[in-house]
């Protein structure tokens, strides 16, 4: 499944908060059910307000590295944290996965991955 949210442009950073909430809604699923997440951020603070915000474990967030360390390239930050969360996913052997990403002006997105 896949979903967006958003909240006001002066918290752009937290966009990815109701949509990876919606996403839990819809696929019926908790935080708790993923073995690794994919977070985009631009600043370190962003990512860490959004990892509060949801209870997300640390541990298995970004596992290789985030878009401060390798970068955000735009136009395909998307492609590129889905593609390392399904690589991830694989050599860890891990169910179920998911990403998101923050997007200016508020918006967020979020994506559940299933491995089968």
């Amino acid at each position: 499944g896949y979903a967006s949210g958003g909240v006001d442009p002066a918290y752009m950073g937290l966009g990815p908060v109701p949509a990876v909430r919606k996403l839990l809604r819809i696929t019926g699923t908790t935080i708790k059910d993923y073995g690794l997440f994919e977070l985009n951020e631009a600043f370190a603070s962003q990512a860490i307000s959004c990892l509060r915000e949801l209870n997300i474990p640390w541990d298995i967030t970004n596992v290789n590295g985030s878009a401060i360390s390798i970068g955000h390239p735009v136009g395909c930050s998307g492609a590129r944290i889905v593609l390392a969360l399904a690589n991830e996913m694989k050599r860890r052997n891990v169910k179920l996965g998911l990403a998101s990403l923050c997007i200016g002006g508020g918006q967020g997105m979020a994506i559940a991955i299933e491995a089968v």
